[in-house]
């Protein structure tokens, strides 16, 4: 099931999100449902073409749990030691943004990059102290993200909150995708100036995660109670780079979708 928060003409609803995707954008419908998708689903009876609607980030969630270092390649390419526990750290949920929306380049960076990463978000009850088998019950789904990160800025603090907090700095969508197999999928990252010439930047699998899904989902709840709609960032692969205003960047990862945002500097 794939899980959409979307803005239509009479508010903002989510909705089950219906049809292939193959079909691309004009294939697909959303359906409505009453209130929010954590327990029983009950569609309203609206129902809308996709392309008639605005997806917004498919939830908000009370904070992002991000882990550092996950991906043994990436942690190379920086010069660093993959951690023996996972490397975490938070971005704010105002760095929170949907897709379309646009990543602003701060005027405090000169190096601002991407990093396309799978998120994975909790479901009802939460979780607190939860083993592997409660971790995997937590898990409600997962999206596309985009871990924004003015570069320089991280190596010149030498902690991350200014270089991964920053308003429009966690992009996530398009939905919510329930049910999937995450051990093995594709994440992609393209960069360009034209939709038709692309530049792949990033190129990986899960399967590289140095710390799985449910190990992460279960070490991050001994830290901190996770709620409803938290999400977790669960690392990048190797490959991140420079963002210029005018770019687009796109996050694919097999079998959820893609979130494209545009690249514009600070008004």
């Amino acid at each position: 099931m794939r899980i959409a928060r979307f803005a239509h003409a009479n508010g903002m609803s989510f909705g089950v999100v219906e049809g292939e995707s193959e079909a691309g954008p004009q294939g697909l419908t959303v359906a409505e449902i009453d209130g929010h998708p954590f327990g029983r689903i009950n569609f309203t009876g609206g129902r809308w073409a996709l392309s008639d609607v605005r997806l917004l980030s498919p939830i908000l969630p009370s904070k992002v749990v991000c882990v550092g270092r996950n991906y043994a390649e990436h942690a190379a390419e920086h010069g660093s030691e993959v951690p023996k526990e996972p490397l975490l750290f938070l971005k704010p949920s105002t760095s929170v943004i949907g897709p379309r929306d646009a990543i602003r380049l701060p005027i405090f960076s000169k190096q601002v990059e991407h990093e396309a990463e799978l998120a994975v978000v909790i479901g009802a009850p939460g979780a607190r102290r939860a083993d592997r088998a409660a971790a995997e019950r937590a898990i409600f789904g997962y999206t596309c993200a985009n871990d924004v990160t003015a570069r320089d800025l991280q190596r010149a603090d030498g902690q991350w909150t200014r270089a991964k907090g920053f308003d429009s700095f966690c992009p996530i969508g398009p939905w919510i995708t329930t049910g999937l197999d995450v051990t093995d999928l594709e994440i992609r990252c393209e960069v360009g100036r034209n939709p038709d010439e692309m530049e792949v930047r990033q190129l990986g699998r899960t399967r590289d995660m140095v710390f799985d899904v449910p190990a992460l989902v279960s070490y991050v709840s001994h830290v901190m109670t996770l709620l409803p709609g938290d999400v977790i960032l669960t690392g990048t692969p190797a490959g991140v780079s420079p963002l210029a205003d005018g770019d687009t960047v796109t996050v694919r990862i097999e079998g959820i979708g893609e979130l494209t945002n545009p690249v514009v500097p600070v008004a």
